[in-house]
């Protein structure tokens, strides 16, 4: 964005968080929604509640400042923050609840963090940051690299630099963080924690702003059920599909693995733990910030769950209302019939065309074909002494494809994709042509995969012949990748 006089201000005149800034309450307001809010990242708030915490606020202020300072009651202070003029708070009712509940919004909390960046730090660290820059510009650099070979290169580069590290290692040479490594990095972790919890605030009022709309337009639609639904969808797509939207789910995939959460506390376990870090006197709310972050989402995804709601009712209604017109359009011709039953209107009611005579010849007739009766011989049914195998009737090949879809996740867990050929050499085929085709199927319908026409795989699996020797068979494909 261009920081022009024009776009500055537009902003200052309309922006909340630009609003709070030149408010002269600003220091109330921001002490006060971060002390209940963003500290202990508290998502909604009770009006009774938040109208106590804030009285107690302003009776301790009154105490220091004199009687004369915010006079005005707490219950004032909360409608006028969260008035559209402000925007400095969100009041909203939640659902099978009659008391209103209070939120911060997105530019609040900017602006607060803003602030937070004013106080002057004992440390300033800049290695971490500089060091995480570079992280970026790596992996941007190698994430778009076409040349196969030089892929190769940087990939063996780093192997060497690792096996040099382990053999340093093993030596006994060990290179440990200093005191002011640990706390730099320390220090750029709680920043990112932070400022992922604000961004958590803006993904949600974007989906909220969504779910707005879309009431809006049901409230006033008188179009038809599948145009709703097609511009609804599509513009919920538009989010879901957007970077912002992208990444969110990414993260969110990331965050709800099981694995992932027990790494995080046993790494903020270990951390917390240091000495130089203990002497920073962190937060004791970051040894669950992970948990914060799950709460956070959590939020956002009921708001996602409150528009498919809203669609559904949407639905409900007009259904509901279609089957009350066709009723009354029955209605309405039941009560016609008995009206005229008894009194019957004069003249013609209705006119058909004239009856046109149905001319069939005899010759086009069939001719008659007598039932043939069947003779039944009338003989008692004796006992077949005929010795068949029916070990067939049972040898039935059944395919679980579960199973097969078990494999392929787990074969997926460690590796970003895998090939067919590598799925059955982990595990061999039992059933042959049938299982393989099968492995196609899920490709198709369940799994994400791509199809190399360039190289070809060969697949191969024993069968049992008659004679009760095995026989080696062998299909080749083109490559088939599963790719998580």
């Amino acid at each position: 964005m261009s920081l022009d006089f024009e776009t500055l201000e537009r902003l200052r005149q309309s922006h909340p968080a630009w609003r709070l800034l030149r408010s002269d309450h600003a220091s109330l307001v921001a002490a006060f929604l971060h002390r209940v809010f963003v500290e202990p990242n508290q998502r909604s708030v009770g009006q009774a509640d938040l109208a106590e915490a804030l009285e107690d606020e302003l009776f301790a202020l009154r105490e220091r400042l004199g009687q004369d300072a915010f006079p005005r009651p707490a219950l004032d202070y909360l409608n006028e923050w969260a008035a559209n003029e402000k925007g400095w708070l969100r009041k909203f009712y939640r659902q099978g609840s009659d008391e209103p509940q209070f939120d911060l919004t997105p530019a609040t909390e900017k602006a607060i963090a803003w602030l937070g960046t004013l106080v002057e730090r004992s440390f300033v660290g800049t290695e971490s940051r500089l060091l995480t820059l570079f992280d970026l510009l790596k992996q941007m650099h190698e994430g778009t690299q076409t040349d196969p070979q030089a892929r190769m290169a940087e990939l063996h580069r780093r192997r060497d630099e690792l096996d040099a590290e382990i053999a340093r290692v093993a030596g006994g040479d060990l290179a440990l963080l200093d005191d002011t490594a640990l706390k730099d990095r320390f220090q750029q972790f709680v920043s990112l924690a932070r400022e992922l919890l604000t961004d958590f605030r803006e993904v949600e009022d974007n989906f909220r702003a969504l779910d707005r709309r879309v009431r809006e337009r049901i409230a006033l639609w008188d179009g038809s059920k599948g145009a709703l639904l097609e511009e609804v969808m599509g513009e919920r797509d538009a989010i879901a599909d957007s970077d912002q939207g992208r990444s969110f789910r990414a993260f969110w995939d990331f965050l709800m693995s099981s694995s992932r959460q027990e790494e995080l506390s046993t790494l903020l376990e270990h951390v917390l733990a240091l000495p130089p870090v203990s002497e920073l006197n962190p937060d004791t709310r970051l040894r669950r910030v992970h948990y914060d972050w799950l709460e956070a989402g959590e939020h956002t995804q009921r708001t996602v769950a409150q528009l498919s709601q809203q669609l559904r009712r949407f639905l409900d209604d007009k259904a509901w209302l279609e089957n009350r017109r066709i009723m009354d359009i029955l209605r309405g011709i039941e009560t016609r019939a008995l009206a005229v039953r008894d009194a019957p209107p004069p003249g013609y009611v209705m006119t058909v065309d004239d009856i046109a005579a149905d001319i069939e010849l005899p010759m086009e007739r069939p001719l008659f074909v007598p039932a043939v009766k069947p003779r039944i011989a009338e003989s008692d049914i004796e006992t077949g002494d005929a010795d068949v195998d029916a070990n067939a009737l049972f040898t039935q090949v059944v395919i679980d494809k579960a199973a097969l879809a078990a494999h392929v996740r787990q074969a997926l867990q460690n590796r970003a994709q895998v090939t067919l050929q590598e799925l059955c050499d982990l595990r061999p085929l039992q059933h042959g042509l049938a299982e393989l085709v099968a492995y196609l199927q899920l490709a198709g319908d369940t799994f994400r995969a791509d199809v190399d026409e360039s190289a070809a795989d060969s697949v191969s699996w024993t069968v049992q012949v008659p004679d009760g020797g095995t026989l080696v068979r062998q299909a080749r494909l083109p490559r088939v990748i599963f790719v998580r």
